[in-house]
């Protein structure tokens, strides 16, 4: 499920130095599970084909790409970092720590 917003808001206030980050074209990093592939299909003049990756048009998009999410971050996640889908928010309270935090999120 996906997480509130209004947690997300209470948790990034407070914190002097914010970073918003949006994962740009996420969802087509994640690969479709191969026998899934089949049940993306669509037919062109030219040939068949699937997707490979996640389209945007599947119904539980929005949950698997958070639940990817939650695994990739969950050390950060309540901690430094707060994550709504493909919206990231990094907080701290220092630049310094903003730096560190910035740099573990990237790393």
């Amino acid at each position: 499920p996906l997480p509130s917003i209004d947690k997300m808001v209470d948790g990034a206030s407070g914190h002097a130095f914010l970073s918003f980050l949006d994962a740009y074209s996420g969802y087509n990093q994640i690969m479709m599970y191969p026998p899934d592939e089949v049940h993306t299909s669509f037919i062109t003049d030219h040939a068949n084909y699937c997707y490979r990756v996640m389209p945007f048009s599947l119904k539980n998009e929005g949950a698997t790409y958070q639940r990817l999410m939650d695994k990739v971050f969950h050390q950060q996640i309540g901690k430094n970092m707060e994550v709504y889908v493909d919206d990231m928010v990094v907080k701290t309270t220092s630049a310094t720590d903003h730096a560190a935090d910035l740099a573990e999120v990237f790393s």
